[in-house]
């Protein structure tokens, strides 16, 4: 099972699960997750070959999908979903896979579309590092600096970091393998008619109108919230903003 980090006691409301992104993992996420537990549970996971979940040959979308399922059902059988970027897409396919485990899905600045940039370059600036010099985070940024990695992501990447075993919590060989398949999104004939709310950051181009053909084809219920000024990271970025939206929308 994934590894998880559970915030506050369950209540009347279905828990929270929180799918974070590519070279993410919980503890990104533990401010928003804090605040919102007090409220109803909150689980956040490392994702598989993130953080301390096990690592594995694969990282399609289905079997990402199948690992929140395997949560969900540990955690009492349904709950509300958010996931960013590619957490994003893997809880799209979680309520497309296993409709009955989900009650409300946030989907946050991604599409069910396939993407032609692609993030390799990180790992291969996460592999120039020369973790045997490395005795603290900071000295691992310093490295990431010289590799051209912008400051907000040298200190988001060494959040994966474990400087005593000197190695990355990320399966780079893996992720950097299955690369394609977490740019695109996998052909389905699936849909999920459950709320949706696809919330997308102002200043990103990840999330475009003309993706929205493709998402009600799958959501038929969708809807759509910006939070002006924010970018892909935006609950990095906006964190009180992004806050306000997700209460907002899961108590409806």
């Amino acid at each position: 099972m994934l590894n998880m980090i559970v915030h506050g006691t369950p209540t009347d409301l279905p828990p929270l699960l929180i799918a974070h992104g590519l070279y993410g993992s919980a503890r990104n996420w533990s401010v928003i997750a804090k605040r919102i537990s007090d409220t109803r549970q909150v689980v956040a996971v490392d994702m598989r070959n993130h953080g301390d979940s096990p690592w594995s040959d694969s990282h399609s979308y289905p079997d990402m999908a199948d690992d929140l399922a395997e949560v969900v059902t540990h955690i009492g059988g349904v709950a509300d979903v958010v996931g960013h970027s590619m957490g994003g897409k893997a809880s799209m396919m979680l309520a497309l896979r296993h409709p009955d485990a989900v009650r409300r899905l946030v989907v946050a600045d991604i599409a069910p579309v396939n993407y032609t940039h692609s993030q390799i370059s990180f790992i291969q600036a996460m592999r120039g590092v020369d973790l045997s010099t490395v005795t603290r985070r900071s000295e691992a940024e310093a490295q990431l600096a010289d590799l051209d990695v912008e400051r907000a992501l040298q200190s988001f990447f060494t959040q994966s970091l474990d400087v005593t075993q000197k190695r990355w919590k990320l399966n780079l060989d893996t992720l950097a393998a299955e690369m394609p398949k977490i740019m695109a999104f996998p052909e389905t004939e699936r849909h999920w008619d459950g709320p949706v709310l696809f919330l997308s950051g102002g200043a990103s181009d990840y999330v475009q109108h003309e993706h929205r053909e493709a998402i009600r084809a799958l959501f038929p219920h969708a809807r759509f919230a910006k939070i002006p000024g924010a970018g892909h990271w935006l609950h990095a970025e906006k964190p009180r903003e992004f806050e306000a939206s997700l209460r907002a929308f899961l108590v409806a």
